[in-house]
């Protein structure tokens, strides 16, 4: 992911208002929806929005006058920030250099910056006048004098950044610049991939500096943007027709099978979307899922089974090495087992069983949090870590989360495994089992009551607390897969906020971080969020999901990868891909799923047609190919259930369509003509939380700073609240064992910040740590920052069990963790993450995960995830060693440098 510009905290805020004109007819009616003062219309053959308009002119045909008013004046005040191998490392976040840029002949060269040390910002003249925005296109010559850190490292070893990281000397080759000018930004991560932002040295003066282009306008995003008209030209007549008596609707369904075709790679596998050549994990399943296995099994086939290796399924290259951090691969089985549902092939059924049932025998011990039944691991599709989570947790930290919608994907998961087992006459007890302790999870640890939906995650560190957020995707998997049953469902999609131009993946956003996961509208979770919402019939919110993506789609002239929440715009985001399959697939989806209401069961298709109002009148889909048959079906009317179902005339009791058919077929479906009246939606406005806090402990006292928009304060002690106050310090009372506090601000809607980074409160120490090489021959000294004598080389050719024996003085519940570092690769991609089973006393107590931590950055130590263990006073024994299960995604490098064990009381009188 590349990091695109934007001047954060000066994008434009809407207001909205919301008008559903729903009126009785053969085709689609208008249906506004506002943006602010500039409303958006959908009619059955136009979207209006403002000046810009686009119609279809036939179902071959769109025409769209779209354009993008995304276009920032750049400041000639910015802000710049160095980092050592790809993270924010000079000082904490929110600390930032300074420049007020003076071109002379379109150059600037910077004063020189001390690393690690910082003025007071600068401020141009006059916030509006053109005086404080550059009126030309500026070469700017950024330096930075590293002599500080050089001596530093010449007499001690290495340099201590500000954060606490420690800098070594052949680190200084991976210095590199970010900041809020384009083509700065702020994206850490991706630096080592953007040689144009690298520091250099080339005179050995050890002033170091690069020079970049800034330009005097903005436009991040992408050149490919919509052109004035899409004209079908490709041949899409093998697949199932589709007319409605809405040129709009049948236009944007052809343009949707065309993209669709297009993305079908040479080798009969889709791609993710234009800019995306290769196929993802989770982008086919999500896509297969919501329409590309009824229309497409084949090649969802080919494409799963691309993402298969040594029978196991791939978790795409992802935050601190991929799994176990990401762990949503699992998703995979989802689209398997509809790919099954639709065609009835049992050889495919019996693959895809032996493929997700191994993946299941790592995840199954890698993953659980046996305290809360839930599954750990990085949100599921929502992958760039500081897009959703605090900047405070690492790759480790992210591992421990436990995720809404990837928990909604492990439950339906399990029960999947548990349907196939039956379906082959094997046991399915265990996944039974397994999915019903993590819906019961769900239900007790991410519910949240007051506000009528989930939480987005449980996090921390020892103790873990619920961020209340919304997670879009996670609520709509809740509703669809049953895990929010009885009235939960109904209360999911009406009580879950909702913005102008749809549901944002998170919400509220988080602030200081550019759009792509934040600040977004994705459509395929637009489409999924309209598929739950028939689910439950609510008509407003199917409504307005639809017209979110017909808006999108119709204006943009492509399915696009996703849009700027508080403008709807496709400019603007980090990235944004055109003909994005999982959007294409949404696209169809809402013919698919919604208006035709297809759910493929083993033996049978099953109708539930939801048909809003405005899209009522008569639609057909012809020769949809159902197995052996190929049926033409017909959905007449609106409302949200059938009044009558007819297949070649006759009546048939319910709304199934035998998967015994052959031959072809006539299906009418008659809808019941009705809507509830009590459906409703949480409109919202597009809001941000005010900024985390960064506490200290001095003595008795946690201390922060002033928090911008703050009106309160939140205190938690071990993942609980135990004060509110307005002020910025908080008085720790006595405290007898281990506790961890944080701090939450809250602005005066009640928008809460993500709590902060823990602070220790340990009175009385009671840590053990031991060394690692203590019981090993293998010791080694070769990279510096360890501990003790030196490390132990932990390989995945060395299975032997390491053992170390620690004398327990008060019994209790124990955190054991380990020191580590792995620089086999970058913090936020790869796939070597290094995976080691744990055994206390000889059986077996959990995994432990040990993220990379920065390419050939092995000098970077930190710990690993953490098992909790009771142990009782007196010696036990705690061994690490490679398991078969252990196996990462790389399938050869599973590398890490242990130097100690740490074993800390968290919970135990003393």
């Amino acid at each position: 992911m590349k990091g695109f510009p934007v001047r954060y905290g000066r994008s434009i805020r809407l207001s909205f208002l919301i008008s559903l004109v729903l009126g009785v007819s053969s085709g689609l009616t208008a249906q506004e929806v506002s943006r602010g003062s500039v409303p958006y219309r959908i009619g059955s053959s136009t979207v209006v929005e403002g000046r810009y308009s686009a119609r279809a002119v036939s179902p071959t045909e769109i025409v769209s006058g779209y354009q993008s008013d995304y276009k920032i004046r750049t400041p000639r005040e910015i802000q710049i920030k160095f980092g050592f191998n790809g993270m924010d490392n000079e000082a904490p976040a929110g600390q930032n250099h300074y420049v007020l840029l003076s071109p002379v002949d379109g150059k600037f060269t910077t004063p020189v910056f001390s690393f690690g040390k910082f003025a007071p910002q600068i401020s141009s003249s006059g916030s509006n006048s053109d005086s404080t925005y550059l009126s030309q296109d500026v070469r700017v010559t950024i330096r930075v004098d590293m002599r500080g850190v050089i001596g530093e490292i010449a007499k001690r070893g290495y340099y201590q950044t500000l954060t606490g990281q420690k800098i070594f000397r052949k680190n200084l080759s991976g210095l590199s610049v970010a900041g809020d000018a384009f083509p700065l930004s702020w994206n850490f991560g991706d630096l080592p991939n953007e040689p144009q932002f690298a520091m250099s040295d080339p005179d050995s003066d050890g002033i170091y500096e690069v020079t970049i282009l800034i330009k005097k306008d903005q436009y991040p995003g992408r050149s490919d943007g919509p052109t004035a008209t899409w004209h079908l030209s490709k041949d899409i007549s093998a697949y199932s027709q589709y007319t409605s008596g809405s040129l709009l609707s049948e236009a944007l369904y052809n343009m949707s099978l065309e993209e669709m075709v297009e993305d079908i790679r040479p080798d009969g596998a889709f791609m993710a979307g234009k800019m995306w050549p290769g196929v993802w994990t989770r982008d086919i399943s999500y896509s297969s899922l919501l329409s590309l296995a009824i229309i497409n099994p084949d090649a969802v086939k080919a494409s799963l089974l691309a993402k298969v290796k040594n029978d196991r399924i791939i978790q795409d290259t992802g935050t601190g090495g991929s799994w176990p951090v990401s762990s949503d691969r699992m998703v995979w089985t989802l689209a398997a087992w509809e790919v099954y549902k639709v065609t009835g092939d049992r050889e495919w059924l019996s693959t895809a069983y032996r493929i997700a049932a191994n993946s299941a025998q790592a995840d199954v011990r890698a993953l659980p949090d046996r305290t809360t039944g839930l599954f750990r691991g990085e949100s599921s599709f929502l992958d760039w870590r500081e897009q959703t989570y605090p900047r405070w947790m690492d790759p480790k930290d992210i591992f421990q989360s436990e995720n809404l919608g990837t928990n909604a994907v492990h439950y339906e998961t399990y029960r999947i495994l548990g349907a196939m087992a039956n379906a082959l006459d094997k046991s399915s007890a265990d996944y039974e089992k397994i999915a019903g302790e993590i819906k019961t999870g769900i239900n007790e640890h991410l519910w949240m009551n007051d506000k009528g939906y989930y939480g987005q995650y449980l996090y921390g560190r020892n103790f873990k607390a619920l961020s209340p957020r919304s997670e879009s995707l996670g609520e709509a998997l809740c509703v669809l897969f049953g895990i929010a049953d009885g009235s939960r469902g109904q209360r999911v999609i009406a009580n879950a906020p909702e913005t102008e131009f749809g549901m944002t993946c998170i919400y509220p956003e988080i602030p200081n971080i550019p759009p792509y996961h934040n600040d977004a509208v994705w459509p395929f979770v637009e489409s999924y969020w309209a598929w739950a919402s028939a689910r439950v019939h609510n008509g407003a919110a199917v409504s307005r999901a639809i017209a979110s993506v017909y808006r999108a789609a119709a204006l943009f002239l492509t399915n696009k990868e996703n849009m700027v929440a508080s403008t709807g715009d496709f400019m603007g985001t980090q990235i944004n891909s055109s003909r994005q399959l999982w959007s294409v697939a949404g696209d169809l989806a809402i013919v698919y799923r919604v208006l035709f209401g297809m759910n493929f069961q083993p033996d049978s298709l099953i109708l539930t047609p939801f048909v809003p109002k405005e899209y009522g009148g008569v639609k057909k889909l012809s020769n949809f190919k159902y197995r052996n048959a190929s049926l033409d079906m017909y959905v007449d009317g609106f409302g949200d259930g059938i009044s009558n179902m007819t297949i070649d005339g006759r009546q048939v009791a319910g709304s199934a369509v035998p998967a015994s058919l052959s031959g072809h077929h006539t299906v009418r479906v008659i809808m019941n003509g009705r809507i509830s009246s009590d459906s409703r939606i949480n409109m919202a406005r597009d809001v941000f939380a005010p900024e985390t806090p960064e506490v200290v402990l001095d003595g008795r006292e946690l201390k922060w700073k002033d928090i911008d928009g703050a009106a309160a304060y939140r205190v938690f002690k071990n993942g609980k609240q135990v004060a509110e106050l307005t002020g910025e310090k908080h008085e720790i009372p006595e405290v007898v064992g281990y506790s961890e506090y944080q701090v939450a601000a809250v602005d005066k809607a009640g928008s809460e910040s993500f709590l902060s980074e823990p602070v220790v409160v340990d009175p009385a120490r009671a840590t053990i740590d031991v060394q690692a090489e203590m019981n090993s021959g293998t010791t080694e000294n070769k990279f510096a920052g360890y501990t003790g004598k030196g490390y132990v080389v932990l390989e995945k050719a060395d299975t032997s069990r390491l053992v170390y024996s620690v004398d327990i003085c008060v019994s209790g519940t124990y955190s054991i963790d380990f020191r580590y570092a792995n620089g086999s690769g970058p913090i936020n991609t790869d796939n070597k993450c290094a995976v080691r089973s744990v055994m206390i006393d000889g059986s077996t107590a959990g995994v432990v995960v040990m993220p990379q931590r920065g390419e050939e950055n092995w000098q970077d130590w930190g710990y690993s995830s953490a098992i909790h263990a009771t142990l009782s006073k007196g010696r036990h024994d705690i061994s690490i060693r490679f398991d078969k299960y252990d196996d990462n995604m790389n399938g050869s490098i599973n590398k890490a440098l242990l130097d100690a064990v740490r074993v800390t009381l968290i919970s135990g009188s003393k």
